[in-house]
């Protein structure tokens, strides 16, 4: 009782380490926490995905067909004009520019002149063309100005700008929650001035996948010279609904903002996990060059939130998500609209990493109660069964119903390392009082195997140390053959142990045979003989029927062999059924050889002891006829070991005389 006490205070006394270890991993999330706990949430994503998108975002795409059609990237610029121009007559409810125009267009007629000035000294003219339509970019410009479009930024944030431009803040974010810790820029990518002059509204373009390289979540709001700005789907957004100013407040699971009636999530450096409902192309998409040749609907465009940009693949403006390695990057603004106004945005709550290491605490403390109180292991699989899928069903069901992420993955694999750990110290114990159990029934038939031989030692009381010998040699001998590369799919460790403990049983049989016979201190008659020589059969049958309801018993099954065949000889001339070479076991052929050398160089009431030479004569004589010749061989190999355990083992009136 105090033994089985003790162990469990160990194993409880390790659970309680491990779940230290792991509520400081949770809290941490360390990258092996966040690596599960990413794919768990793509899992999630994967069975929750439903395909719906919002009918209220338009994607105007500069795709591989447009390219072919109307030119290669990139275009001149008057001829984006024209697409904004022939969008903006449909009226849309905003428009959101993917694209950046950092430097002038080539291609304009004012720097094509001024290029050829200076490469070839030549003043070129242009007649009949309006002055604004010879510099694109101013052309742009202005049309940007009267569609009102928003257009795009890129953030730094591994280098600055030695003249930072003057930024135009397009939506006022009011921190009122006091926990807003967006990330700081260090420099910015703007359009040219021509164009960002004209620009009312800005977005920033900026993404960032995880470690793993799948784009989960992305910023929505950057901090650059103390001023919050927007992300261009949230800036197309609060264009569309006419909204100025938002809100950074606080509820239960975090950070939000509010925008008019809308809440939008978000984290404490300003992210939004991005709610991907499927692959890429699943918003409606019209190709740019369709939209310059007027042939699209309006209703497509009519009202509709449209973002501008490029989904070609040289373009590089791909990413890769749970559902698509190509995920184009202008289709994200439009997914994160979707999940606005379907209301599935993700949330994962800003308590998160305390509640998880709270949940793994407890875990902790249920698992070890179940090692303390629990000795049966159908409850302790039980509770892990319960516990682990009460974890699972319980996220999964908040993800469904609230959108709520909160991983259980720390806290299950806790409960599962747990219970394995457990089930291997049980395991262990159980293996460890199995051998127990077995070395007592090894010992115990060991005992009985003695008294059985005591037993025939009483009756036949010459025997003397015959059996401790026999085995001895026995053993020597099959390890020797074992060694020089004879008998090796039979000689097996377990083959030899088993004929060292059997070899004691060769003369179970003398226990049926009568004193006037087994006693007898002259030579035998015929009939007493026939009658000795059934001690074999009689030792064979014994422990067969002791082995037949225990099939599997290769310890008695073994001892039969010995005691039936230890008296047949090589020839097949021998008792009790005449088999002959190869037919004769390896444990009676290995045991006969063991046995008359042993009985040769005894004393015995019917003849007195013969040196080890002259034994090892008749032994050499009976090669081939009496004796398998490989183990004659084998014998005469070890001699010295056999006269070692003869010596070591003689009899009181015996000793080896190995020159006489």
């Amino acid at each position: 009782m105090f033994r089985n006490s003790t162990s469990k205070w160990w194993q409880f006394t390790v659970v309680l380490f491990i779940t230290l270890f792991w509520c400081i991993g949770s809290y941490t999330q360390s990258a092996l926490f966040k690596k599960a706990d990413n794919f768990f949430y793509d899992f999630l994503l994967q069975i929750t995905a439903t395909g719906n998108v919002s009918s209220q975002v338009t994607i105007i795409d500069i795709d591989e067909t447009s390219l072919s059609s109307v030119g290669q990237w990139p275009w001149p610029r008057y001829l984006l004009a024209n697409l904004v121009k022939e969008l903006s007559v449909n009226q849309p409810a905003a428009m959101g520019l993917d694209i950046l125009f950092p430097e002038p267009d080539r291609s304009s007629l004012k720097n094509i002149q001024r290029q050829f000035r200076k490469d070839f000294v030549l003043n070129l003219g242009f007649t009949g063309i309006p002055p604004e339509m010879q510099d694109n970019d101013l052309f742009l410009a202005h049309i940007f100005r009267q569609s009102d479009i928003v257009g795009a930024r890129y953030f730094y944030f591994d280098h600055f700008n030695k003249k930072p431009p003057p930024l135009r803040v397009a939506f006022d974010v009011i921190d009122k929650s006091g926990r807003l810790n967006a990330n700081q820029a260090e420099g910015v990518l703007t359009n040219t001035p021509q164009i960002e002059k004209a620009l009312k509204y800005t977005g920033f373009l900026n993404n960032k996948s995880d470690i793993d390289g799948l784009l989960r979540s992305t910023p929505i709001l950057i901090s650059f010279k103390d001023q919050i700005f927007t992300n261009l789907s949230l800036s197309t957004f609060l264009k569309a609904h006419q909204i100025k100013e938002v809100e950074i407040l606080k509820n239960f699971f975090g950070l939000y903002i509010k925008a008019d009636k809308y809440k939008i999530p978000i984290t404490r450096d300003g992210y939004i996990h991005i709610r991907f409902t499927g692959p890429g192309r699943a918003h409606k998409v019209i190709g740019a060059a369709d939209i310059l040749n007027q042939n699209y609907s309006p209703a497509d465009i009519q009202g509709k939130i449209l973002f501008i940009g490029s989904s070609a693949i040289g373009l590089n403006d791909i990413h890769h998500t749970v559902f698509d390695p190509g995920y184009p990057g202008l289709e994200i603004h439009a997914a994160i609209l979707s999940s606005i106004y379907e209301n599935c945005q993700v949330i994962k709550p800003i308590w998160f990493n305390a509640f998880i290491s709270g949940v793994c605490i407890f875990t902790g403390i249920l698992m070890m109660l179940l090692l303390f109180f629990s000795s049966s292991p159908i409850v302790l699989l039980t509770g892990t069964v319960v516990w682990g899928s009460l974890l699972l069903i319980s996220s999964l069901l908040c993800f469904i119903k609230l959108s709520v992420f909160v991983s259980p993955v720390s806290p299950f694999i806790l409960t599962v390392f747990t219970f394995v750990f457990a089930s291997f110290v049980r395991f262990t114990a159980a293996r460890k009082a199995s051998f127990g159990w077995f070395k007592m029934l090894a010992q115990a038939q060991q005992i009985t195997i003695e008294a059985i031989v005591s037993l025939v030692e009483t009756r036949d009381p010459e025997t003397g140390q015959h059996i401790v010998r026999t085995q001895n040699y026995a053993r020597a001998l099959a390890v020797h053959l074992k060694e020089s590369g004879f008998f090796l799919d039979i000689l097996t460790d377990d083959y030899i142990e088993t004929l060292y403990r059997a070899s004691p049983l060769h003369d179970i049989g003398k226990v049926g045979i009568p004193d006037k016979i087994l006693l007898k201190p002259g030579t035998l008659t015929n009939e007493e003989f026939e009658i000795m020589k059934t001690h074999s059969s009689l030792g064979r049958d014994t422990l067969q029927r002791t082995a037949r309801g225990d099939h599997d018993n290769y310890f008695l099954m073994m001892g039969a062999q010995i005691a039936g065949t230890h008296h047949e000889r090589w020839d097949g001339k021998g008792y009790p059924d005449g088999l002959c070479g190869e037919m004769i076991p390896l444990c009676g052929r290995i045991m006969a050889i063991c046995d008359v050398y042993d009985a040769l160089i005894s004393e015995r009431c019917y003849k007195p002891a013969f040196s080890h030479e002259k034994a090892m004569n008749i032994i050499l004589e009976g090669r081939k006829s009496l004796f398998d010749p490989k183990l004659v061989d084998g014998f005469f190999a070890i001699e010295n070991t056999i006269i070692s355990i003869a010596a070591k083992h003689k009899d009181l009136v015996f000793e080896v005389n190995a020159g006489v």
